[in-house]
C-alpha cells in the first residue's frame, strides 16, 4: 500500500489445543496470554519473571512456565509465537527470521514489520468477538473503540447472546426443518439495532496539520 500500512486479512484463528508461545511475563505476556487462553491453546511462557496472574495460571497449570530467556530451541513444533518484549530490536528480528524458517506464525509487539499475523484490540463480552484494527496508523484509537464498545455489550448483551445460543442447539437438537430454524432465530434478530455517535476532539484537522508541518527537535 502507498502509505506503508498493513489492513492484514481478517480471519479467526483456530488454536484449539495448538502449542503456542508467548516471549515475555509482562503486561503485554499477560494480555496475550489470557487470550490464547481463552481460546483453548496449549501456552508456553518463556520468561525470566511473570506478572502475579500469569504466576496464578502456571501455579493452576494453565500454562508452562519457563524461566529463562528465550532460546532458538523453545520456537520448535510451535504453531503460533508471539514477542511482547519491548525495544529488544535484535530479538524482535532473530525470533521473526527464526519463525520464518520454521513456517511458524509470529506476531511482535508494535513491530508489524516483523510480524506476519496481527493482533487486533478485542471486544469480547460472552460469546462476542469484535476485532478491531486500524492497520497500525493508530493502536491507541484502536483502543479507544475497543473500550467505547465494551461499555456497549453490557450484562443485558452477554445474556440475549447466550440463549440465542441456546434456542439454536435446542433446535437442532428437536430437529427442527432449516426453514423452520431461519424463521425463528431471524424473528429473535430482526428488531436488534445498534445505535451509537461517534465525537471528534475540538480541532482535530488543524491539530495534525501543525504536527506534520512541525519540526521535532533532534534527540
Amino acid at each position: 500500500m502507498t502509505d506503508g500500512l498493513n489492513p492484514y486479512f481478517q480471519v479467526g484463528l483456530d488454536v484449539m489445543d495448538q502449542p503456542c508461545l508467548i516471549i515475555g511475563g509482562g503486561q503485554g505476556g499477560e494480555g496475550r496470554a489470557g487470550r490464547l487462553l481463552d481460546a483453548g491453546a496449549r501456552l508456553s511462557v518463556v520468561s525470566p519473571s511473570l506478572t502475579p496472574r500469569l504466576e496464578s495460571w502456571r501455579d493452576e497449570e494453565r500454562l508452562t512456565h519457563l524461566s529463562r530467556v528465550f532460546q532458538e530451541n523453545d520456537l520448535r513444533g510451535m504453531f503460533l509465537v508471539i514477542n511482547t518484549v519491548q525495544a529488544d530490536d535484535q530479538l524482535a528480528e532473530e525470533v521473526y527470521g527464526m519463525a520464518r524458517r520454521e513456517r511458524t506464525l509470529v506476531n511482535s509487539f508494535d513491530r508489524p514489520e516483523l510480524s506476519n499475523i496481527g493482533m487486533p484490540a478485542l471486544v469480547d463480552p460472552g460469546h462476542l468477538r469484535l476485532a478491531i484494527s486500524t492497520s497500525n496508523a493508530s493502536p491507541g484509537l484502536a483502543r479507544r473503540l475497543r473500550e467505547d464498545l465494551e461499555r456497549m455489550f453490557g450484562e443485558e448483551f452477554v445474556s440475549y447472546l447466550s440463549q440465542l445460543g441456546q434456542v439454536r442447539a435446542h433446535l437442532k437438537k428437536v430437529g427442527a426443518g432449516d426453514d423452520t430454524r431461519f424463521e425463528i432465530l431471524h424473528s429473535l434478530v430482526a428488531d436488534f439495532r445498534l445505535s451509537g455517535s461517534i465525537d471528534y476532539p475540538a480541532g482535530w484537522r488543524k491539530r495534525v496539520e501543525d504536527l506534520l508541518a512541525r519540526r521535532m527537535p533532534s534527540e
